[in-house]
């Protein structure tokens, strides 16, 4: 296996781990923003209140994207799996 193809393959794994990871980060950063500006408006500075909103969003965001995520994931390592007597010699 030459240098190229590993090159290849890890720059489509960190490619896949930005697209799997970017719905669900920024679902995080919205409520975090929304959550920060409430604070502000209203002058409440609890620092856990953005712990509660952030985690209730992260776990609709898994549940709503999960499935988008795994075939994804499914895809790639079939993908990698399928071409992988090309790697072994």
């Amino acid at each position: 296996m030459s240098v190229d193809v590993v090159t290849q393959i890890a720059s489509r794994a960190l490619f896949l781990i930005i697209e799997c990871s970017a719905p669900i980060l920024l679902v995080s950063l919205g409520v975090g923003l929304l959550v920060s500006i409430f604070q502000t408006v209203t002058s409440i500075q609890e620092q856990t209140l953005t712990f509660v909103p952030k985690i209730i969003s992260v776990f609709l965001a898994i549940m709503l994207f999960g499935d988008w995520i795994l075939g994804r994931i499914t895809e790639f390592m079939t993908q990698l799996w399928a071409d992988f007597s090309m790697y072994i010699h």
